[in-house]
C-alpha cells in the first residue's frame, strides 16, 4: 500500500473565454467511476444549453483513466485535459469543460490550447491535498495527562478529530502510519506508562 497520493484538495470551478466561446471547468475529488458519472451529469444538468461536455478523469483504483472529447475532434479535448491531470500527479480527479460555442472555429490548435488552459485554471483554483496513510487512534487519558498527551500529539503531527471531556478526557486523532511506533514510544514515556493509544482503524488523510 503506497504511503501518499496527491489529489485535488476542493471541488471548484474556472472561466475564461477564447474568441467569443465559454470553457467553463469544474473540477472534484472522485474516487470511484460512479462518481465520476454522477459528476459529469451534475454539470451536464447546470449547463443544459451548452454545446460540448469534455471530461478527464483517474482514478487509483485499478489505475483508471478515462476522458472524452465531447463532441469535439478527436484528440483536440479529453486528451489534453487528462494530460493536465497526469502532469499535475493528481489521482482521485475529474475535470469537466463545458463549452459555449461562439460562432469562431478555434482550429485543432486552438482547442488543444483552449482546453489544457481550461484544465490547468480549474487545477490551480483547486489546489493540491497530499493525502497520507494515517493511523486512527483513540487516547483515554487522565486531566493531568491531558496537556502531556495534547502536546506530543501535536509534535507528531498528528491532528485531533475529536475530544470529549468526561471523568477522563477521550482523544480521537490521526497519525502518518510510519511514526506510529515512535509516538506510542514516546507516549509511554512521557506518561510513565500510563497511557496507550489504541488504533481504531487506517485511512488515508490529509495531512498539512
Amino acid at each position: 500500500m503506497e504511503e501518499e497520493y496527491r489529489t485535488l484538495k476542493a471541488s471548484t470551478a474556472a472561466e475564461f473565454t477564447e474568441r467569443r466561446s465559454r470553457f467553463l471547468s469544474d473540477a472534484a475529488p472522485v474516487c470511484r467511476e460512479e462518481e465520476a458519472v454522477a459528476f459529469l451529469q451534475s454539470v451536464k444538468s447546470r449547463h443544459k444549453e451548452a454545446r460540448h461536455y469534455v471530461y478527464a478523469y483517474c482514478l487509483r483504483q485499478e489505475r483508471i483513466t478515462r476522458h472524452s472529447d465531447g463532441g469535439e475532434p478527436q484528440g483536440t479535448a479529453g486528451m489534453p485535459v487528462l494530460d493536465v491531470l497526469l502532469r499535475s500527479g493528481v489521482t482521485d480527479a475529474m475535470i469537466v469543460v463545458t463549452r459555449y460555442f461562439g460562432g469562431i472555429l478555434l482550429g485543432a490548435g486552438g482547442l488543444v490550447r483552449a482546453y489544457s488552459h481550461a484544465a490547468s485554471l480549474a487545477l490551480k483554483q483547486s489546489g493540491i491535498a497530499v493525502m497520507k496513510r494515517c493511523a486512527l487512534l483513540e487516547i483515554c487519558c487522565g486531566y493531568a495527562q491531558y496537556a502531556a498527551v495534547s502536546a506530543l500529539i501535536a509534535r507528531f503531527g498528528g491532528a485531533v478529530d475529536h475530544t470529549e471531556y468526561r471523568d477522563s478526557v477521550r482523544i480521537c486523532f490521526h497519525l502518518e502510519q510510519k511514526k506510529l511506533n515512535f509516538f506510542c514510544r514516546a507516549l509511554s514515556d512521557a506518561t510513565c506508562g500510563k497511557c496507550r493509544a489504541e488504533l481504531l482503524s487506517e485511512k488515508y488523510r490529509s495531512v498539512q
